[in-house]
């Protein structure tokens, strides 16, 4: 890292890992062929996982201030499942000829995976040692996400993949650690926005047609991870904070 007067450019690039405690809040609801609501669902899964991943970056220092910009891309095992069930007689259609039966009730598994995710952000902050970095950080976010639905007493599996875009803001501490290299721990709050989806069964529906599963989901992660910077140029200690 420079002197307070340095004013030079320095670009990184390393690895991290961490852990995530992600969410889905979800509405989903069974309709029928007509498209009248049966049944509606509303509540919560926690889509926690380890992650991991690179990070590429260029960074600006001007006395004690540095900004940046910074790239990423993880891979996660973040995943959960919710189930619910829809109550006798309510989605699907009486049955019997002498007797008239309600129809049976019909369960629902709705499993979702954050695959990967992506950040280019900007990164601004102040040395408040020779080696020390505190910084803010925010921008865009994307990732995909993947959702299974498991329906009926009989089960059938459908599943369907996303790509969302959203955006992140988060806080950091950055600090040389001999040579080229720096360590940070950093955290992230990345909103993905909405994955909706629908999934058309084969099962009868109460009021006529076949029951159709939708959903529409609200993904959101809360990330902390560590992480390593390679600063290429001299030594960190004489120059720019990786």
């Amino acid at each position: 890292m420079s002197s307070p007067s340095t004013i030079g450019p320095a670009s990184t690039s390393a690895a991290n890992v961490g852990y995530s405690w992600g969410r889905s809040s979800d509405s989903s609801t069974l309709t029928n062929g007509a498209g009248t609501v049966l049944f509606t669902r509303t509540d919560r899964t926690d889509l926690n996982g380890i992650i991991g991943g690179g990070q590429i970056g260029y960074n600006w220092q001007m006395q004690n201030w540095v900004w940046g910009l910074e790239a990423d891309i993880q891979g996660t095992d973040e995943k959960g499942t919710r189930n619910f069930t829809c109550p006798t007689g309510v989605c699907s259609p009486t049955f019997g000829v002498i007797a008239v039966f309600p129809g049976p009730a019909v369960p629902v598994a709705l499993s979702q995976k954050i695959d990967w995710f992506g950040t280019v952000r900007g990164r601004a902050g102040v040395l408040v040692t020779p080696t020390v970095l505190l910084y803010g950080t925010g921008g865009l976010a994307y990732g995909e996400v993947k959702t299974s639905d498991t329906i009926g007493l009989v089960p059938a599996l459908f599943s369907t993949t996303t790509t969302n875009v959203g955006w992140t803001v988060g806080a950091g501490i950055e600090g040389a650690i001999g040579g080229n290299w720096t360590a940070k721990l950093e955290y992230l709050y990345v909103d993905l926005g909405k994955a909706p989806g629908s999934f058309v069964t084969t099962s009868a529906a109460f009021g006529g047609g076949v029951i159709t599963s939708n959903f529409s989901s609200r993904i959101t992660d809360n990330i902390v991870r560590v992480g390593v910077n390679y600063r290429f140029g001299g030594p960190v200690s004489r120059q720019v904070l990786s």
